[in-house]
């Protein structure tokens, strides 16, 4: 139950917030793969695994933690309260699909490694792994959101074409690597 600005209960309130956390954990896992597949693109032809696997992981913490502190001192700073430490908790857990995003590609990768994949490709194929977990994301965020048919081919497709974009920019920095 949540309270209403009159100060009673409604028990849809519960609901909603459930469903905006869930959404927020969503959007979390979206923003985490694009974030990890960048970092794999711009990267995973230049850095060893293991430096690949710590800028992944760094860079996701990073962006995680100042787009949290960013939303709790801007979404609770009134009047000169800052928000509870039960708030800054929750927010922190409900986002942290943000960074365990990376957890599958960056198994994958050290994997790939493990099993002789050399150090680019084994780059390649985690890149290949969170290009398709974005658009798995993105298909389940039309389902989420109760999307069929072309809308939700739409969403997906749109979650494809921002993957390959990645593709795309991966092969313009390989490109202006061998040049250079």
């Amino acid at each position: 139950m949540s309270d209403t600005p009159e100060g009673g209960a409604t028990p849809a309130g519960g609901a909603v917030v459930r469903e905006r956390e869930a959404g927020r954990r969503r959007a979390a896992n979206i923003y985490g793969t694009i974030i990890t597949a960048s970092v794999l693109a711009a990267g995973g032809n230049v850095l060893s695994t293991a430096a690949l696997e710590g800028t992944v992981l760094v860079t996701l913490i990073v962006y995680w933690l100042a787009e949290q502190y960013a939303e709790l001192i801007g979404a609770h700073t009134r009047a000169g309260h800052l928000p509870h430490a039960a708030q800054v908790t929750h927010s922190l857990r409900t986002t942290w699909p943000m960074v365990s995003a990376s957890f599958l590609p960056l198994v994958v990768l050290l994997l790939a490694r493990l099993f002789g994949a050399s150090e680019f490709v084994a780059a390649e194929i985690a890149l290949a792994v969170a290009v398709g977990l974005l658009i798995v994301h993105g298909y389940s965020m039309g389902r989420a959101a109760g999307l069929r048919g072309m809308r939700l081919a739409l969403v997906t497709s749109t979650a494809g074409v921002l993957a390959l974009i990645l593709v795309a920019l991966k092969a313009l920095i390989q490109h202006h690597h061998q040049i250079i």
